[in-house]
């Protein structure tokens, strides 16, 4: 009998264990969601959008090549492909010796008219003199005089011609115009470069702020558009990043492609441009005005395929409600068609969303 009662022991402790394992496991999977999380759709005004696809494009202006204006060899090259450059900084010397050579020559042969109008001067003073006590004819007195203003031109000249070595000299020393990013390199240390007709490109530096979004509208959008409409885009390199815009300019003339009719609205980047390269292509949203909607957080926001939907709280087990999604503005999107106010809808346990979906 003791035994009897042992071995039904025994089985009610097994089976009170199994049971509340059994409870736990139920209840962890009719509790997906996190405690509290429960939230009803708001009505809110958000901006009506307008979306198109564009391209990353510079500036016109934004890209300088920076030459030379002086033929020698290149002695020392201080731009990298990818450097960041400051508008001053110099960017290339030029050998400077035969410069200089030009320049000793210039100021000894500006030493040389001046020791040649100094003597034109002392002897048409003494032609002066000598021609007021009669001694010479008026003639000889009046050629000094002229010979004193022919050395004093010659020296004037040479001293221009001194003048303009030294301006030479001042572009030995190549520097950048603008602050910016070195794009190319097409000269490299101990190159001789010829500059007899035109500027031979040492570095290519592409400005900062240099880049600007080129959205292409359809026509059938483009009467909406203003300049100054707030936008924000994506592109492929972060899908998960939205970056802000301001509608800068529009086309007057639209671009046919294929028989569509379009118009480039051209959008200042206002930040994190940085980050992003000439001709990548982006996804735009321009907001042309505002209207209420009911919105709700991505985090509740559920895609399976094609379908989109939410997750209502039920009194058993949540229910599943296919919705209509809009624009996205603030971190909330736009139920179009779906829910109402009315609705308790759930957030999964760490508010992700885009396909979570509750264990069965």
């Amino acid at each position: 009998m003791r035994r009897v009662w042992l071995s039904l022991g025994a089985l009610g402790v097994g089976g009170l264990a199994a049971c509340g394992w059994f409870l736990i496991r139920k209840s962890e999977r009719q509790q997906p969601f996190a405690e509290g999380r429960v939230i009803h759709p708001e009505q809110r005004m958000i901006g009506e959008m307008v979306n198109a696809t564009g391209t990353i494009r510079l500036r016109v202006g934004s890209e300088v090549r920076v030459g030379a204006q002086l033929s020698g060899i290149v002695k020392k090259l201080n731009a990298t492909v990818g450097g960041h450059v400051k508008a001053g900084d110099v960017i290339a010397e030029i050998d400077d010796s035969p410069i200089q050579a030009r320049l000793a020559q210039a100021d000894a042969q500006a030493q040389l008219d001046r020791a040649a109008m100094e003597r034109a001067r002392v002897e048409a003073e003494r032609a002066k003199q000598l021609a007021t006590q009669g001694l010479i004819p008026a003639q000889q007195q009046q050629d000094l005089e002229l010979a004193l203003a022919e050395a004093n031109a010659r020296y004037e000249k040479s001293l221009r011609d001194r003048d303009l070595v030294r301006v030479d000299l001042r572009y030995v020393q190549i520097r950048a115009p603008i602050s910016g990013t070195v794009a190319s390199i097409s000269t490299q240390e101990g190159e001789t470069v010829a500059a007899s007709f035109t500027a031979p490109t040492f570095v290519t530096i592409i400005g900062d702020d240099a880049l600007q979004l080129v959205a292409m509208v359809d026509e059938t959008d483009i009467a909406n558009i203003r300049r100054g409409n707030p936008s924000s885009f994506t592109v492929d390199s972060y899908p998960a990043r939205d970056f802000p815009g301001i509608v800068k300019s529009i086309a007057p003339k639209a671009t046919i492609v294929s028989g569509v009719v379009n118009y480039e609205v051209t959008i200042h980047i206002q930040r994190d441009a940085k980050l992003l390269k000439p001709d990548m292509t982006a996804n735009v949203s321009i907001q042309t005005a505002q209207h209420e909607a009911l919105v709700l957080p991505p985090a509740a926001i559920q895609r399976d395929g094609d379908q989109t939907f939410v997750y209502l709280a039920g009194r058993t087990q949540p229910q599943r409600r296919l919705v209509i999604t809009g624009g996205k503005e603030n971190g909330l999107v736009e139920i179009k068609k779906g829910v109402s106010e009315a609705d308790s809808v759930l957030l999964f346990n760490g508010g992700k969303g885009d396909g979570d979906k509750p264990a069965s």
